[in-house]
């Protein structure tokens, strides 16, 4: 099975599905955040092992939280995830903090900044004119 396949595009979807729902409903740990989600999921072709990019809404202590929390309950979310998924293998997950919301608002927050900026210099003009 070729990584960009179309089984492997559905296998990616399903175990980021059961993945978020397993977080969300079935989870008792206190260090993981509430606003958590899972971004994207890689699983390799073999089906070994998978990649979980994880946004926090949160400071870099409630990322460094969350991050430890699920690292500790790795081996109950591969058991979970064993009985919701039917897959030959069920894949060892590694969890990998994803900063590309983050980054996406803080971008758009600089523009946003530069947008008012230029129409307060078209203001100041119009006002000399």
């Amino acid at each position: 099975m070729r990584k960009n396949s179309i089984k492997n595009t559905r296998i990616n979807g399903e175990v980021r599905r059961e993945l978020s729902n397993i977080i969300l409903n079935e989870i008792k740990d206190p260090r993981i955040c509430p606003m958590t989600s899972v971004v994207e999921v890689e699983v390799a072709p073999d089906l070994k092992t998978a990649k979980a990019y994880i946004s926090v809404l949160g400071d870099k202590q409630a990322q460094a939280d969350t991050l430890a929390g699920l690292k500790s309950a790795e081996g109950y979310i591969r058991r979970a995830l064993a009985k919701s998924i039917n897959l030959r293998n069920t894949p060892e997950i590694r969890f990998v903090m994803d900063q590309s919301i983050e980054y996406g608002v803080h971008m758009s927050k600089l523009i946003d900044d530069v947008n008012q900026g230029s129409s307060k210099e078209e203001d100041e003009e119009d006002d000399q004119a």
